[in-house]
């Protein structure tokens, strides 16, 4: 095993320890031990997190410290299978990108299932939307961002804006988006052994908490399924260990069938979202983020 491949390893080795960790079955210790996760990894003296509430919902704005873009602005759509997961958890990731891309990054928690199942997330993520807009912004000053489920979101809040005929955000930057609930993709078996982060057992108690007696083939549920005729740019991040990795494929030829500008770059030996993990080649991943953002918007 050559040195890099024996680092990845111990790597994944360790990301499935520090993820049982978290992998509770109390769903509330589950969430306190993410956010609790995100506050001990996504600090960072570059950036300040200031608190916002947008109706009832708690968001905040993360900014770097320094003279920045304030133009154009990312809303994340953070992960956690719509059960788990915060603005506080996101922060691993959101920190990093509002470091990379010099702007500022809005995130929200959305109501969370089994308490608030679909649609509950999708109409916190309009308001999160419509909160931008009564700000001032334009809907093509705005690139939605996400990780795993919050890539969903992503997608689906696009389906829902271009379904009212609204007006479309400037580009999507999703790192392992969660696009399809039926769980059509052969990497769910071809995976299933070296994904580190995800088991079919908990994805599949994550679409019963979510998405239980609904039509799992809906586009607002799998957005893999809906129509992106008239789509923006999109970025796509996945690693090759992980059981959503055909979520990410499948997305890619389906919007490039649909004549999207859309870009997907799978990296070797990475698992579910390795962008949270404080390490190089997350740090790469999101310099890629920030350069896909620059370029759309040159």
């Amino acid at each position: 095993m050559a040195l890099s491949d024996k680092r990845n390893q111990n790597l994944m080795n360790l990301i499935k320890r520090v993820h049982n960790v978290v992998e509770n079955s109390d769903i509330e210790k589950h969430r306190q031990s993410q956010d609790y996760f995100g506050a001990l990894l996504g600090n960072s003296k570059e950036t300040t997190v200031r608190a916002v509430s947008i109706g009832d919902m708690y968001g905040e704005w993360i900014s770097v410290n320094r003279a920045h873009m304030k133009k154009h602005v990312i809303l994340y759509c953070h992960g956690g299978g719509y059960t788990t997961g915060s603005s506080q958890y996101a922060r691993t990731l959101t920190t990093k990108l509002a470091m990379s891309t010099s702007m500022d990054v809005l995130s929200f928690d959305y109501r969370l299932a089994p308490e608030h199942p679909y649609p509950a997330a999708l109409e916190d993520a309009m308001e999160a939307w419509n909160y931008l807009m009564l700000l001032g912004y334009g809907a093509r000053d705005v690139v939605i961002a996400g990780d795993s489920a919050g890539g969903n979101l992503a997608l689906v809040l696009t389906h829902k804006l271009k379904e009212e005929g609204r007006l479309l955000p400037k580009g999507l930057v999703l790192m392992s988006p969660w696009t399809d609930l039926t769980l059509s993709g052969k990497s769910h078996e071809t995976k299933q052994d070296v994904d580190p982060v995800l088991s079919e057992e908990y994805i599949g108690q994550m679409i019963d908490n979510y998405a239980k007696g609904q039509e799992l083939q809906e586009p607002l549920i799998s957005p893999l399924f809906g129509d992106f005729e008239g789509f923006p740019a999109t970025y796509i991040q996945v690693g090759d260990n992980e059981v959503l990795l055909n979520d990410a494929t499948m997305l890619h030829k389906k919007m490039q069938k649909a004549n999207v500008a859309v870009q997907i770059e799978v990296f070797k030996g990475m698992w579910h979202v390795f962008q949270m993990s404080p390490f190089k080649t997350a740090y790469e991943a999101m310099e890629k983020n920030a350069e896909f953002i620059y370029h759309i918007y040159r």
